[in-house]
C-alpha cells in the first residue's frame, strides 16, 4: 500500500511540478509533510539540503531520498524516482511531437512567455517554504548573501570563486 501511495504522490508531483526542482519543492513539502505526514518540516529541510549537495536534479534526488526514508528500502527509492520522472518523460515526448508542428504559431510562443512569471513565483514560494522557524537566515547569512550578490552582479566575480569566498566567510563569521 505504501508503494502505491508513494508512486501516486510522486506521479502527481511530477505531473504538476512545472519549472524544475525548486519549483516542485512547495508541492513536495505539501504532499510529504502536510498531507501524508511522512516527514516533519525539519526532516524535509534536511532532505532538501542533502539533495542540493548531491549531483543531479533536486526533485529526483529528494524523491530518491524520501522514497528510501518512507519505506526503509531501495525499492521505495526506485518507485518514487520512477514516478516523479514518468509524467515529465511522457509530456516532453508529446510536446516535442506537437512543437514540431506548431513552432511557428505565435499563440504557442505567447503561452511559453506566460509561463515564465509563474515559474518565478513557484521558485520564490519554495524559497519561502525553506525559511521555517528552525533555519530562518540570521544576520550573518544575510550579510554574506548581500555581499555575494553585489560582488557577482557588479564586479562580475566568477560564481565558483564566490561560493568558495562565501564558505570561508561563513567559517569566520
Amino acid at each position: 500500500m505504501i508503494y502505491w501511495q508513494l508512486f501516486w504522490t510522486y506521479c502527481k508531483i511530477g505531473l504538476f511540478g512545472f519549472g524544475g526542482g525548486y519549483a516542485m519543492l512547495s508541492l513536495i513539502q505539501h504532499e510529504v509533510v502536510e498531507k501524508h505526514a511522512w516527514l516533519s518540516a525539519g526532516e524535509f529541510t534536511d532532505i532538501v539540503a542533502i539533495s542540493q549537495m548531491t549531483p543531479g536534479p533536486i526533485g529526483i534526488n529528494s524523491a530518491t531520498y524520501i522514497g528510501y526514508t518512507v519505506t526503509g528500502n531501495v525499492f521505495g527509492s526506485v518507485v518514487a524516482t520512477f514516478a516523479v520522472c514518468l509524467p515529465s518523460f511522457i509530456i516532453v515526448l508529446l510536446i516535442a511531437r506537437a512543437y514540431q508542428k506548431f513552432s511557428s504559431n505565435h499563440w504557442v510562443n505567447y503561452a511559453f512567455l506566460g509561463l515564465r512569471p509563474v515559474i518565478v513565483g513557484l521558485i520564490a514560494s519554495a524559497a519561502l517554504l525553506l525559511m521555517n522557524r528552525d533555519n530562518f537566515p540570521d544576520y550573518k547569512s544575510i550579510i554574506i548573501f548581500s555581499v555575494a550578490f553585489i560582488l557577482t552582479k557588479y564586479l562580475k566575480i566568477h560564481p565558483i570563486l564566490m561560493i568558495l569566498l562565501a564558505g570561508i566567510s561563513g567559517l569566520f563569521l
